[in-house]
Formats: structure tokens, sequence, C-alpha cells
């Protein structure tokens, strides 16, 4: 069937129509436009995510024999950026000490350029040298370290290192409780299975992991059924020492003993002499040690003989002020720097250990004389320890009675702890 051209254009009308009212109702005004992406113009305030990220630090682990020129030369840096960078006293003063294991790290530019340079010193402390320009800054930076308080007690039966290590303390911790109360016990001759010990001290911690043990606070040492105890007091000026809770320094003029943890081979008196074969006068007392084992300075005192002294061997004299003198015989060398003349510190290392002169075995002969005669080491009464100042000393009283009550506290509670365990 053929429609007639009127009836044709009249249907095409009504299909254009109906076109455009769906337009219409298609337009914004009727529903909501699709957001379009627009990139974000370069160099505005939000950045590029496109933008090159800056390469990792380069590090490098310092092996035995390194030299700063060397290491400069691994990474591809010039010994004038070296020379730029040890201008600064800061830096030289410490990257001329770098040490072996630990790290040095590289930030570095295009070109091979330096721009930032960091070594730890230690747990506390980084160098950090900064491009500024062409020149270079250096700072050292100071991380602060959080302070904790703990508290060992122990019982020796066979060793005090035993014990100590027992109780969860390091050896340095215990090297430190020995050398406090040194000037009281003898720890080579003194020491008896059912002493015991407690000690507050402090673990110094970085971002919740431990870096070092700190100071002994406070601690107490039982020896033969007598009790020490010292309090560790740093006065406004800033000088830390160790004193009985009357106030009395723990520090005396003489220490018991010049060499650590060793043991009694002869004592003073009469004696069979083993090289002469008959009985003689001993007029000190011999300690046995391995040979290179550290000779210490008991007194601060003046070198008044260095050098080899008959059946002596390698011998040190020391003059302790008008009326006190301490000679230390047998050495395999003397201390570094030990000079006749020159003046000693207590403690200080003025040799070590051996068998030179007439002896058969390696050890230390040590002598004590009051106004040139021989006394025994090992009873004589040593000068008194010097209170300390009076200006403090209201001060040092607070302190002492509150390590005290922290210490009995923890005493307390670990007791406590003990004895529940059984039943747990």
């Amino acid at each position: 069937m053929v429609l007639p051209l009127r009836l044709l254009l009249s249907i095409a009308g009504l299909v254009v129509a109906t076109t455009l009212f769906a337009m219409v109702l298609d337009s914004p005004g009727q529903r909501a436009a699709l957001p379009l992406a627009i990139p974000a113009a370069a160099g505005g305030d939000g950045g590029s995510s496109s933008d090159p990220l800056p390469p990792p630090p380069l590090r490098v682990t310092i092996k035995s024999g390194d030299s700063l020129s060397a290491i400069f030369d691994q990474v591809g840096l010039s010994q004038q950026e070296l020379q730029r960078v040890l201008a600064h006293k800061e830096a030289r003063h410490t990257l001329r000490a770098i040490l072996p294991g630990k790290e040095l790290s590289f930030q570095l530019e295009e070109g091979n350029r330096l721009q930032r340079l960091s070594y730890a010193i230690d747990a506390t402390r980084t160098l950090e040298v900064r491009r500024e320009g062409d020149d270079f800054r250096a700072t050292t930076i100071e991380y602060p370290l959080e302070h904790r308080v703990q508290f060992a007690s122990g019982e020796i039966k066979s060793s005090l290192f035993l014990a100590a290590q027992q109780a969860g303390l390091s050896d340095k911790t215990t090297m430190e409780m020995a050398d406090i109360f040194g000037w009281d016990i003898d720890f080579a001759l003194d020491i008896r299975s059912g002493d015991h010990f407690a000690v507050l001290y402090e673990e110094l911690y970085r971002d919740g992991e431990k870096v070092r043990t700190g100071n002994i606070l406070a601690a107490e040492f039982t020896n033969r059924g007598k009790r020490y105890v010292a309090i560790r007091y740093t006065n406004p000026e800033g000088e830390s020492g160790y004193y009985s809770p009357d106030g009395m320094r723990m520090r005396k003029a003489f220490l018991r003993t010049p060499v650590k943890f060793t043991r009694i081979s002869s004592r003073f008196g009469k004696r069979f002499h083993p090289i002469l074969n008959r009985m003689r006068s001993h007029k000190g007392v011999d300690y046995a040690a391995p040979t290179g084992t550290p000779i210490r300075a008991t007194s601060d005192g003046k070198v008044i003989f260095k050098g080899r002294k008959g059946g002596y061997g390698r011998t040190v004299i020391l003059k302790h002020g008008k009326r006190y003198s301490t000679l230390y015989a047998h050495m395999s060398r003397f201390g570094k720097g030990l000079r006749t003349g020159r003046a000693v510190k207590q403690g200080q290392i003025i040799g070590y250990v051996g068998q030179s002169g007439r002896a058969t075995g390696p050890h230390l002969h040590y002598e004590f004389r009051i106004n040139g005669v021989h006394r025994n080491p090992l009873t004589v009464r040593l000068p008194r320890a010097m209170p300390i100042e009076k200006k403090y000393r209201k001060e040092f009283r607070r302190i002492a009675e509150k390590m005290l009550a922290q210490m009995e506290q923890r005493k307390r509670t670990m007791v406590a702890r003990l004895a529940r365990q059984p039943e747990e």
C-alpha cells in the first residue's frame, strides 16, 4: 500500500518533535554532568605526581684500613669535595676518627654532587653535613635517651661474675660495682660463698630500644657479714662520685689491690724462696695473674723509679705524699707514657704482669711502705676517706634517703616474687 505524501510528512514531523523533546529532558538542568579530569598545571601548589623522587642514600660500611679519601673515591666524589667537608672543625674532628663497622651515608644529586653526609657517632649523636650552595654546614644532632631504673641482686656461690650474670648484670656493670667497693673489699682475697649484692642502676633507651647500661645509682655489698652501701651523687658543678650513707667518699686514698680479680700466691712475712732454696722475709704480696694483666697504681702519686731492679725485674716505685710509697715488680712491660718524675692517677695502668727478674711464673710482687718501713698490704690501716663537702650534705641526704628507700622496696618486691614462684 502506498501512503499519501501528506501522511508521510506528518509522521516525519512527529519523529523530529519526539527527538527534540528527549534532548531537552537530557539537558544539564535535568541530570548531574560527569566531571572531567583536568590535569594540574605544572609547578602548581599541589606539585606533580610525575616529579622524580630523590635517589636513596648510598650507604658505605667502613672497613679496617679504610680512609675518608678512599671512601670518597669509591662513591665517585672528588678530593676537593672532601676538603670542603673537612674545612669545618666539627666535621673534621669526627670524620678523622671513623671506626670500622660503622656506616657513612651519602645523599647524592644529579652529576654525583654531594647533598648530605651522615655518620652515627654513637647511639645518641649523629654528625650531619649538609650542602648550602657551594659550601657545607656541619652539625651534631643529639637524640634524647629515656632512662629506666632497673634492679638486680644475687648471692655468690662460686664467683662474683657468675652470680652477677645470673642476676642479669652486664660485665661492665659488674666491674663498676667492684670498682665502687674496691677501696674496702679486696675482690681477689676477700670474696666468700654466701656474700651477696644488690644494685640499682639505669638502662638507656632510644625509641623503645635499649641502647646501653647506664650508671649505678646505688649499690650494696655484704662481704663476710659486713654490709657496705654506696650512693651516686652529682653536685651542682656536675662532679659525680659514690658515697656511703653518712656522706663519706667511697674513693679512699689507696686501692686495696693493684690487680683485678686474681689470686694471692704468696703473702707477707717469712717464706721459703723457691729459687734461692732458703727461708727469706717476703716484704710484699704476690698476685698470680696471666701475663699481660694490667697493673694499676693504688693511689695518686709520682714515679720515683722505673726500670730493672735486680731480682725484681722490671719495676715501678711510686711516692704518695711524704709518708707512703708502693713498689710493683716482675712486670712484662711498662705502662704507656710512664716516666720517672711524672705524676700518676689512682687506677692508672702503670704496667703489665710478667715474670721478669727472679720469678717462677707470671705474677705481680706488690710492696707497701710507710716512712720507708714495709707493711703488710693486706692488713695495713689505710688513710681515712674524706667526707662530702658541707654545702652539699643536705641535698645528698635527701637523695640518699630516696635511693635507699627505693632499693629496699625493690628488694621486698623481689623477695615476694621469689616466695610466690613455687606456687605458680
